[in-house]
């Protein structure tokens, strides 16, 4: 319905703002001492193995029952133990059996304290073997598990990946897709034996090089390769595949594993180097599937392309790409996932769905700060092989004893690009601020040199902040004269950028062919100050629904308000004090879900006090709010400046600040990760009552359908 209000409508708002500060966390308890190993996906179950002299070895289930299984897993980072297995149940070890007949009070913080044979005194056998079922829940102030605390015993040994390229087509890809697997064994990178590769094998691999998934190889055409290059005198690949030391014999992996070291690995042939590895077979190759974002661009994306690219899961609050908060949308409600029984596994599944690798380490206890409203899920137990995370079994978080302080959060594998080579900053006080320098082409030539400070604003400072790697952009700055450059670097290369801020580096923004810009050095170049925590504002959509209401109230009566510019500049042409306005009246309630405090960006000596409301205001204008018709049209506008406010009500777990000069509350739009914050309502009035509904921020809708409306002039009024 079209709603056409009469010309005296004008908006007021009631502001109620909220601040939140990060609760501080403690180190998590010693999991480097104590690792769970075997079969299965769950890391809180598995045979209990411990790290003495700088050697893996077993523990014997003599004596072994539930209280030394509990020291275990609170050691491990656990609320406590389940149960325990005997007689090698989660199968039988390797190495020494360090710990025999072990005896535990319960209060012990660690398997080390309690009483025992002594190490490595021991009179079992590896078919003895203990294992342990811990809670899934972890302790509070647990922070993460990464892949180098939960690789098998393997893990000590296998540390990195890469692919090396082996076709000219290959290698001018960026990132890599393509090419011989080569993995980094005790400081040295070997090549991996083709034989009894799997596409498993694949998908591992390139999940840990940040890819979702894996292709078919033409390895018919490899081997030709392969074996031309064994018979040219020029390669020294012959003599090199005669050394066990090239291979990595045999890998054998289920798919779900998050590192190559998780799988079955098998370094040398089993009798020894008197049997040569790899023996008639040649280097695995792997093609990766590069998720969308880490893909060449194209002209313009099909229909069905751009519906699948809606993914009803994200990660928020993260500092760099592929990591952050986890977030599911249900019945067009976003939610956050529990930490309980969070691992690896599912997480993966999390990094996959939206386009990255596996998951590198998965973080407990709310560290990239608490969601808002419903938690959907709790107990995800995912297998790995699901394509989305709706697809694992999973519970309610609310009723099963899960607050917003257990949210649950990933960092994920993501490509290397090599956009981190391609800025930098120079001369500013630390390594997070200074002038930001790019490499780009000149006639052919990669050369380094400035941007130009023109239309220079947050969206550009993030992206950049965000292809160095130092998280969010809390200043761009215009004027850098005061900071010393690179010598020879002076020279302005880049200018008229203007980005959208999903871009991975400044070098995919929008940008002038030839360069124009009228300062050519000096004031004219950009800069940064970068931050690893920013703030996040989110409007409670509901409460706005809820609260509208109109009222007509006699000019005499709006004076501050006057003052104050919330009344629609219709109201400056009015018979004053004679006569009415008609306001729509709300009240609002904001929340910070970042990780860092919410200031104002002048310092107190700019805040402006106002007489009427005896307050002072410490950003005039803090938001706009306007009234349009269905086709766009403004007919009715209003605005409110922050002003100084003690924080009155916090969620769960959050605490109140102890003064009001030293926490200031004053906030505005999110500097960092939200340069433009919109909230969007449908209207209904009949000439007497107002309607709010379908009120909503962007998280609500489509990312696209919110840009749209971004990109609508009329509507980018609320940038600060």
């Amino acid at each position: 319905m079209m709603w056409s209000p009469p010309a005296t409508l004008s908006l007021l708002l009631l502001c109620l703002l909220l601040g939140q500060a990060p609760l501080s966390r403690s180190q998590s308890p010693g999991t480097t001492k104590l690792r769970l190993v075997g079969p299965g996906s769950r890391p809180e179950e598995g045979r209990l193995e411990v790290l003495y002299q700088g050697q893996w070895g077993t523990v014997c289930d003599d004596d072994f029952a539930l209280q030394e299984a509990t020291v275990a897993c609170r050691q491990l980072g656990f609320e406590g133990a389940l149960t325990w297995a005997h007689s090698a149940k989660y199968g039988p070890g390797e190495g020494p059996i360090w710990l025999d007949n072990v005896r535990c009070v319960g209060t012990e913080s660690s398997l080390g304290q309690c009483g025992s044979n002594g190490w490595g005194v021991s009179d079992c056998s590896h078919s003895e073997d203990v294992g342990v079922v811990c809670q899934p829940q972890r302790q509070r102030g647990y922070l993460s598990e990464r892949v180098s605390n939960a690789l098998g015993p393997q893990g000590r040994r296998l540390e990195e990946v890469r692919l090396k390229p082996i076709l000219a087509s290959a290698k001018r890809r960026s990132p890599v897709t393509e090419g011989a697997v080569e993995v980094k064994y005790e400081g040295h990178w070997r090549q991996v034996c083709d034989q009894g590769w799997t596409r498993n094998n694949s998908k591992v691999v390139c999940g840990m090089l940040g890819f979702p998934s894996e292709a078919p190889v033409n390895n018919h055409y490899y081997r030709k390769v392969w074996d031309s290059k064994m018979r040219d005198p020029r390669f020294r690949l012959k003599s090199l595949a005669q050394k066990n030391s090239f291979w990595i014999h045999r890998v054998n992996c289920l798919g779900t594993e998050p590192h190559i070291a998780s799988c079955q690995v098998q370094v040398a042939p089993a009798r020894g180097k008197l049997q040569p590895a790899c023996l008639g077979g040649m280097h695995a190759v792997v093609s990766c599937v590069a998720g969308p974002r880490f893909r060449p661009l194209k002209a313009k994306p099909g229909r069905k392309e751009s519906r699948a690219e809606e993914p009803r899961v994200r990660l928020r609050s993260g500092a760099q790409v592929g990591e952050g908060r986890v977030e599911v949308l249900k019945n067009r409600q976003w939610g956050t996932v529990c930490d309980h029984g969070w691992n690896l596994i599912s997480a993966s599944v999390v990094c996959r769905q939206l386009g990255f690798g596996s998951a590198r380490e998965v973080l407990f206890g709310a560290q990239m700060g608490q969601g808002l409203g419903l938690i959907h899920m709790s107990e995800v137990r995912c297998k790995g092989s699901e394509r989305t995370l709706s697809e694992c079994p999973s519970l309610d978080g609310s009723p099963n004893g899960c607050q917003h302080e257990n949210d649950a959060a990933v960092r994920c594998n993501v490509p290397n690009m090599g956009f981190q080579n391609q800025v930098r900053l120079a001369g500013g006080r630390n390594p997070e601020e200074g002038v930001v320098e790019v490499q780009v082409e000149v006639n052919g030539v990669r050369r380094w040199g400035t941007v130009c400070s023109d239309h220079w604003g947050l969206t550009e400072a993030m992206v950049t902040c965000r292809q160095l790697g130092l998280g969010f952009a809390s200043h761009a700055i215009k004027d850098t004269w005061y900071w010393q450059g690179t010598a020879g670097a002076e020279e302005v290369v880049m200018s008229g950028v203007r980005c959208s801020g999903t871009e991975l580096a400044l070098q995919q923004c929008q940008r002038h062919g030839p360069v124009h810009c009228p300062h050519s050095t000096g004031r004219g170049s950009a800069g940064v100050s970068c931050t690893d925590s920013a703030p996040d504002l989110v409007m409670n959509a509901q409460l706005v629904q809820e609260t509208a209401y109109l009222e007509d109230r006699p000019l005499s009566q709006l004076y501050c308000a006057h003052e104050e510019n919330c009344l629609s500049k219709s109201a400056d042409h009015m018979d004053w004090p004679y006569g009415h306005r008609r306001l729509l009246r709300f009240s609002s309630q904001i929340f910070n879900l970042g990780r860092a405090d919410f200031r104002p960006k002048t310092g107190r000596h700019s805040w402006i006090w106002h007489q009427c409301h005896m307050h002072y205001h410490s950003i005039e204008v803090f938001t706009h709010y306007d009234l349009l018709t269905l086709n766009g049209s403004k007919v009715a506008e209003g605005h409110k400046a922050s002003f100084c406010l003690e924080d009155t009500n916090c969620p769960a777990g959050m605490w109140l600040p102890v003064s009001i000069s030293a926490s200031c509350y004053s906030h505005h739009p999110s500097w960092g990760q939200v340069p433009l914050y919109m909230m969007q309502c449908r209207c209904k009035y009949n000439g007497h009552q107002v309607w709010l509904h379908n009120c909503h921020t962007g998280d609500s809708y489509r990312a696209n359908a919110e840009l749209s409306l971004e990109q609508e002039q009329r509507l980018r009024n609320n940038l600060i």
